[in-house]
């Protein structure tokens, strides 16, 4: 069953009997209905009655229905309002603009704005590269979607794709202080995406393309690679793929193995399978079959495929394994999922080899159970915040762009993406290497730094 999660916390506030028992009541109802109480406080008090204000996680819409209706049952209780935490945060937004120099006089708006502000207009145009130092160009980054991929939500437009964008860009902000801004276009057009792009680039020091299908997304990108002098990653494609490679460089040396020799099972193949089979083997990975949803690709089969998904069944499976994902795992050493939920039951992992390592990566729900597959597996990791081992981009994205915005690097190769994944697997040291610790936290303060230096010293090299 789910978990209560923080992302369907629900706040009541309450007209209740001033009695210590008619408060613990609350406590026993909302506990009896599975949800997880977080605080109960009283907000005013009037002779027999108070004003109780009661937060507590439930599993999801249905559950947080369940459990106000029981709330509402209890004698002498009245529920005068219910709230949504996570709608609640995202009233009027999630981000803002502030000033770095407040104006407190004429002295300070002759600066900041008309008529000092002319001088450095013609400071740029006389020497067009010092933008990057005397705009926000020297720490901005567009972060920017059509909305045709978000989550697992799919193709549901710009416009609701926007809470997903302003998220990306408060935890750039808050991990690698690198200012941000969601831009969300009304259009799927690969040729107009790039052309607004390129047109809104002299106000950006990156780009950080977000949620856009495949296969588009692989043209989009290396188009606006060749064609801006900024630094433009896709976070679905190159994020998950360091992030992956990090965990996988840890969870090898648990089990005692070495990439160029173990077997790869990938779940998933488009964008972010796509780039995490072609780091791996830049890594030194030799065998990975990759599974969509006809079973291995095989560069023998490649009738009616995109280019992309052409190339990788060319430049991989080199036994020309067929069938489906559960054949297999048999003698697999690492199975690998950026697919979909429930594809396979924790015994179909029987027949991975001795010190098998899972990556159940789709979220909400995973390829596998991963309780179950610990049974099975020497090490487990999953996307989610809520099992141990969580592949999250966050570890990788504002690092990266901390230090590609602080050494000026433009172009994102597969070598820097390397870097960068070894930065965060390195820090945990082999002495604190577990099982269950193979990845840092998303709050581990050392890992943007430790990203970001990896950067700089590969910009040095």
């Amino acid at each position: 069953m789910v978990q209560p999660s923080p992302s369907y916390t629900v706040a009541l506030r309450l007209e209740v009997p001033a009695s210590q028992k008619a408060v613990a009541t609350l406590v026993d109802t909302t506990a009896a209905t599975g949800a997880i109480v977080n605080g109960v406080d009283v907000a005013d008090a009037d002779g027999n009655r108070l004003i109780v204000d009661l937060t507590a996680d439930t599993r999801d819409s249905a559950h947080r229905a369940e459990l106000v209706r029981a709330i509402g049952a209890i004698e002498g209780v009245t529920v005068n309002n219910v709230g949504d935490s996570t709608f609640l945060a995202h009233v009027g937004g999630k981000i803002a603009i502030t000033s770095k120099y407040p104006i407190h006089n004429r002295r300070d708006l002759a600066r900041v704005y008309t008529p000092g502000v002319a001088r450095v207009c013609k400071a740029i145009y006389d020497h067009p590269e010092r933008a990057r130092q005397l705009t926000i160009k020297k720490n901005t980054v567009a972060v920017v979607t059509d909305g045709t991929a978000v989550l697992g939500l799919g193709d549901i437009g710009p416009s609701a794709a926007m809470p997903v964008m302003e998220g990306k860009a408060v935890l750039f902000k808050q991990f690698g202080n690198v200012d941000a801004w969601p831009v969300a276009l009304d259009t799927k057009d690969p040729e107009e995406i790039i052309a607004i792009v390129k047109a809104i680039a002299p106000a950006y020091g990156g780009i950080n393309l977000e949620d856009i299908a495949a296969p588009k997304c692989f043209d989009i990108e290396a188009r606006l690679r060749e064609e801006l002098d900024i630094p433009v990653f896709h976070d679905d494609q190159h994020g998950t793929a360091i992030v992956t490679l990090a965990a996988l460089i840890n969870a090898l040396k648990i089990v005692g193995k070495r990439i160029e020799d173990v077997r790869i099972v990938l779940s998933g193949v488009g964008a972010a399978g796509s780039a995490i089979a072609k780091l791996l083997m830049a890594h030194g990975a030799t065998d990975i079959v990759g599974y969509g949803r006809t079973g291995a690709l095989d560069g023998a089969h490649t009738e009616g495929m995109n280019e992309h998904r052409k190339w990788l069944a060319e430049n991989t499976n080199p036994r020309h394994v067929t069938g489906d994902l559960k054949e297999g795992l048999v003698g697999a050493d690492v199975l690998i999922g950026v697919s979909s939920g429930n594809l396979l039951k924790p015994e179909d992992l029987k027949v991975m080899n001795d010190g098998a390592i899972v990556f159940a990566m789709a979220n909400p729900t995973p390829e596998v159970d991963p309780i179950g597959a610990a049974d099975h597996a020497a090490v487990v990791a999953t996307g989610r915040s809520d099992f141990p081992n969580q592949i999250n981009n966050v570890l990788a994205f504002p690092g990266l762009f901390r230090g590609l915005l602080d050494t000026g690097i433009t172009n994102i190769s597969t070598e820097l993406l390397r870097a960068a994944a070894t930065g965060i697997a390195g820090v945990i040291s082999d002495d604190e290497l577990s099982p269950v610790f193979i990845i840092p936290g998303a709050f581990d303060t050392r890992v943007a730094e430790s990203v970001a230096s990896a950067v700089r010293r590969f910009a040095e090299s």
